[in-house]
């Protein structure tokens, strides 16, 4: 590895499977090996896509305890200095110890990505003005999160971009078994979270297989909320279709998993711009997705798979029995969002922007 080459760590609170560990790790693994020397820094725990990190990113694990545990701030701080690390690329909430860490060592520059999957009026600008003072380039997911910096954290707009996610295109080495049949199998990938609206999306499938009595619905993500969780399996029970949802947990075999099932949807209430939506379109899916945050243009305004009102039920379960019942309309839509993927959401295209972003951070 040349001495000369630019130190870049991407640090994330953990490695659970979710969108914005998700983009750490791919961003990691892909950044060009002729110009960056690549590290990935977990400020909690590791996580099921600690499997996905390429053997040349070099790792770090801080195992913070809480918000005012100061150690591994120094223990950043520390690895920073003696690796020569020069950008901190910090995702989601790990913003506030990468700031910190900085301070200690004055010539890293912190590049904030924000990956809010909820609406920003949910969150206090107020701590998020500070940190943000002391970035230097914010990335968004979406353009919302874009104006959101600039309006209400005064970053200047020279320092703020709207980059989209991507999904790795990955070949599927082999089909799981799961439940249910091929030709009726509805795959919902999202970690079980309130916002992610399992409800509306149970309910919607109470009324699916009314009409198509074989049709199975498969729940993949992990519950970080244990009474939510709970909550749901009431749900399930009491909407009488508990021997036609299967709770899958977390995975770490997604394509897989996507390639034996027929139809992606996501019924959250908000969102940046989900990886899981990218994803079905990677794997050749038909997508069912709720309007909000960047789905809209990640489906073309619909063209490219269907969009309904978040929380509207009935839209929801017409569009599945729909895709249900037409295998041909499944076939040409999923053929669709794999093009527009290809084309608009490649992870080429997404790793060349980034590594622009970095080379005018070290500039300034």
């Amino acid at each position: 590895m040349s001495p000369l080459s630019i130190g870049v760590m991407h640090i994330v609170d953990t490695l659970d499977a979710g969108g914005a560990e998700r983009m750490a790790v791919s961003l990691a693994n892909h950044l060009p090996q002729d110009r960056y020397r690549a590290f990935l820094c977990t400020t909690r725990r590791d996580g099921v896509l600690g499997s996905d990190v390429a053997p040349h990113v070099h790792r770090l694990s801080l195992g913070r305890k809480g918000r005012f545990d100061v150690g591994p701030v120094r223990a950043l701080a520390r690895f920073l200095r003696d690796n020569r690390v020069q950008i901190l690329h910090a995702h989601s909430s790990s913003l506030f110890l990468a700031v910190l860490a900085s301070g200690w060592r004055n010539h890293v520059s912190v590049v904030w990505h924000d990956h809010l999957g909820r609406p920003v009026n949910t969150r206090s600008a107020v701590p998020y003005r500070i940190a943000s003072s002391r970035v230097s380039g914010v990335i968004a997911v979406n353009d919302v999160l874009a104006a959101w910096s600039r309006e209400r954290l005064h970053v200047p707009s020279d320092r703020v971009w709207y980059i989209p996610n991507f999904a790795e295109m990955r070949i599927s080495n082999g089909c799981p078994e799961l439940p249910g049949r091929k030709g009726a199998r509805i795959v919902h990938v999202a970690n079980l979270r309130p916002q992610k609206d399992h409800l509306t999306l149970l309910r919607a499938f109470a009324a699916v297989v009314q009409r198509v009595p074989d049709a199975h619905l498969l729940l993949a993500g992990a519950a970080p909320d244990a009474v939510y969780h709970d909550f749901l399996r009431v749900q399930i029970q009491h909407l009488g279709v508990s021997g036609r949802v299967t709770m899958l947990g977390s995975r770490n075999d997604i394509p897989d998993l996507l390639a034996s099932c027929d139809i992606g949807v996501l019924s959250s209430t908000c969102e940046g711009l989900p990886v899981s939506l990218l994803e079905y379109g990677a794997a050749g899916l038909p997508a069912v997705c709720s309007a909000v945050g960047q789905c809209p243009e990640v489906l073309d305004r619909g063209a490219a798979g269907i969009l309904f009102p978040g929380g509207d039920v009935v839209a929801l379960a017409d569009a599945l029995i729909n895709l249900l019942q037409s295998p041909d309309r499944r076939s040409a839509l999923g053929r669709c969002l794999l093009e527009r993927v290809s084309r608009h959401y490649s992870q080429e295209g997404v790793v060349q922007q980034v590594c622009e972003i970095y080379e005018t951070v070290l500039q300034r």
